[in-house]
Parts: structure tokens; sequence; C-alpha cells
């Protein structure tokens, strides 16, 4: 159950809307609304649950990944990686076939597929160079994928 939905005030929301653009390099809506579920903390952006909280960085749900189009910090994947993604594994760099450069260790990421349709979000475990280059071990934590609770939030 959503708990203390409230609109926040024009700087606050403008912070959040900044630290999205300069993680996924999207524009997303100016109407912030912040709540709780579940011992997170989500984001509503123009009235559509579009993000959550990974610590203190701001960061995009899959479904906020579908309306708001962000063209950074994106690894992708190949077919045969996405059904263990979408039940909750950690992305793991034989699957992957593509990653932004810019990628740092530690940054959020969000994952697609080769179509570019997001699959899930994540905190990079090395940088994105690495992830292309390497050829074994975890480049993604999963920390959100399409069918998990927040994912069916969203969808509600």
């Amino acid at each position: 159950m959503l708990k203390n939905r409230h609109r926040l005030k024009k700087k606050e929301a403008k912070k959040i809307v900044e630290d999205i653009a300069a993680v996924f390099g999207c524009a997303v809506g100016e109407d912030v609304e912040i709540a709780s579920y579940d011992n997170k903390r989500i984001i509503f952006i123009n009235g559509h649950l579009s993000g959550f909280f990974i610590d203190d960085t701001p960061a995009l749900t899959v479904e906020g990944c579908k309306r708001w189009n962000p063209q950074k910090n994106h690894v992708t994947v190949d077919d045969g990686a996405i059904k263990f993604i979408l039940n909750g594994a950690d992305v793991m760099v034989p699957g992957i076939t593509d990653a932004d450069t810019g990628i740092k260790k530690g940054d959020v990421v969000w994952v697609r597929d080769e179509r570019g349709l997001p699959l899930a979000v994540g905190r990079a475990l090395m940088d994105g160079e690495e992830m292309r280059s390497s050829g074994k071990g975890k480049a993604v934590e999963n920390l959100h994928h399409i069918g998990d609770e927040l994912w069916e939030l969203c969808m509600q």
C-alpha cells in the first residue's frame, strides 16, 4: 500500500528531474510526487509511477524507461539472457552485446533487449568498457525488473 504520497516543492522536484536527466540522458516531466511503498521511496512524474530511489539516487523504473526514452547508461543483452533477468538474476557479461562506454562502476543503469525494450534497472558492477571487453563475471546488479513487485505496482 502506498503511504505518504505528496507533491514536492518546485526546488526539490527540479533536483530529482535534473538527477534523472544526468543519469539517464532524458527529459522527464516536472510534476513530481514522492510516496513510500514497502520501505522503498517511489517517484511519480506527471501522475505516473516512473521512478524509485536506489540509495539516494533517483532512478527510472522499467515503465519510466518506456515512457521517457533514456539515451544514457544502457546495457544491451541478447535474447538468451532475458529469461534470467526477468527472474531477478544479475546481468552476466556473456549475455551483454553492448554497453554505454560512459558507464562507471557503481552507476545506475538500465538493461534493454536488442530491440531497445527496457527489461531491468540496476547498479553497474563494472565500467561499460569492461562490460564490452571482458569475457566473464557479473556486470549489473538487478534491482528492479519486469514482473517484480515494483513493476506490478506500475501496472496498476
